[in-house]
């Protein structure tokens, strides 16, 4: 046998097998950045087991009245945004007009701020719409 092809055929096997290898050590963290991150969902939330949310027109807003700028906000009521028609504690059960915490029949305002206001029992509640970016 030519020791000469000999050589070529393990050259390219290692050769092969190197770039196999190499291929193989890509970095996963590399592919986050390519990843589309959507709007946080209820199952983000209630996760946390602690949180006052409801969902209206897809968004999830969270509760946000002991949160210290709101607490400063000056806003004016504006008209009616919508009104809750279910709950639950169930992320999957969450859609449009659910919440966990509040009451159902309980309507929700839009203000001249971005803050949204939950009217239960003349009590007014901040809520803020939790979106990425």
């Amino acid at each position: 046998m030519d020791k000469s092809l000999f050589n070529k055929g393990t050259f390219l096997l290692i050769l092969v097998v190197l770039l196999v290898g190499v291929a193989g050590c890509e970095n996963p963290q590399e592919n986050k950045q390519s990843e589309v991150i959507g709007n946080p969902t209820p199952e983000d939330f209630l996760e946390d087991g602690n949180t006052d949310i409801f969902v209206l027109g897809g968004i999830v807003y969270s509760n946000v009245e002991h949160v210290d700028w709101v607490k400063e906000l000056d806003y004016i009521i504006a008209e009616e945004f919508g009104e809750i028609t279910k709950q639950t504690e169930k992320a999957e059960d969450f859609s449009n007009g659910t919440s966990n915490i509040l009451p159902i029949g309980t309507r929700i305002y839009e203000t001249d701020t971005q803050i949204y206001i939950a009217s239960v029992n003349d009590r007014k509640i901040p809520y803020l719409k939790m979106v990425e970016g």
